[in-house]
């Protein structure tokens, strides 16, 4: 069940970005790095591969087959991943900022870029602290077993706020597009564009909606992870005593 439920993430996963690349190469001019509207196409291309690759840095401890690897190795593939998904976001939003400032459109005035900006905000100081605490050999183990529990908590809200934060940014561009004063289909109308870009904020849904069951499942967290850290530690020692 478990390998089934993650083969389906990345199916999910990978119709997403097909789909994200598709609608911004057949419907609205393709990529450039100009300042025009196909400047702008970076962001959603770079905004949802940062939420697939983040989902699938989550389910590193999850892989049975890495239940055996030393747990160094899966923390260095876990930061390896969330740190290429902070660089996707970063070029996400100089993508954005940068069509805005050229255009001379407000940055920073809507509910999707208040929620996504502040995402990748505390995605970033999240990475950071999980750097410092788990990662660097200096870091007290009593702040390692404090900060565990926040890194968990605040990696399953990312879910939630990143889908928050793409939802509503395709229906805002959908809305932009569509609703233009020179646009004949109208977003009521439902038109090809329309079909698509909803459908892949449905596939979004199910890809976060399989992450976040596969994260909830006790039976498939690795073996190790009902131990703390500071029982980790403190085992060997009473070993030898």
């Amino acid at each position: 069940m478990f390998y089934f439920a993650y083969s389906l993430s990345l199916l999910f996963g990978l119709i997403c970005v097909i789909i994200v690349i598709t609608w911004n190469t057949c419907y609205r001019g393709g990529f450039a790095w100009d300042g025009t509207g196909k400047m702008f196409n970076w962001h959603p291309l770079c905004m949802v591969s940062w939420f697939v690759l983040y989902g699938n840095a989550i389910l590193v401890y999850r892989l049975p087959f890495t239940w055996s690897s030393n747990k160094i190795t899966l923390k260095l593939v876990h930061a390896a991943l969330n740190l290429g998904a902070l660089i996707l976001a970063v070029i996400g939003l100089l993508a954005v900022f940068g069509f805005h400032n050229k255009m001379h459109i407000p940055n920073l005035y809507s509910i999707h870029s208040w929620v996504g900006f502040a995402t990748v905000i505390l995605f970033s100081l999240q990475w950071l602290l999980g750097f410092l605490s788990f990662l660097l050999p200096c870091a007290p183990l009593w702040v390692r077993a404090a900060y565990k529990d926040v890194h968990v908590f605040f990696g399953i809200c990312f879910l939630a706020m990143t889908i928050a934060a793409c939802l509503s940014g395709i229906n805002e561009k959908l809305f932009f597009v569509l609703n233009a004063a020179n646009s004949s289909t109208p977003y009521m109308k439902l038109p090809p564009e329309a079909y698509l870009a909803n459908t892949l904020g449905v596939l979004l849904l199910c890809f976060s909606l399989t992450v976040a069951w596969m994260l909830c499942k006790c039976e498939w967290k690795r073996p190790s992870a009902h131990t703390s850290i500071l029982n980790d530690a403190i085992e060997p020692l009473l070993g030898e005593i």
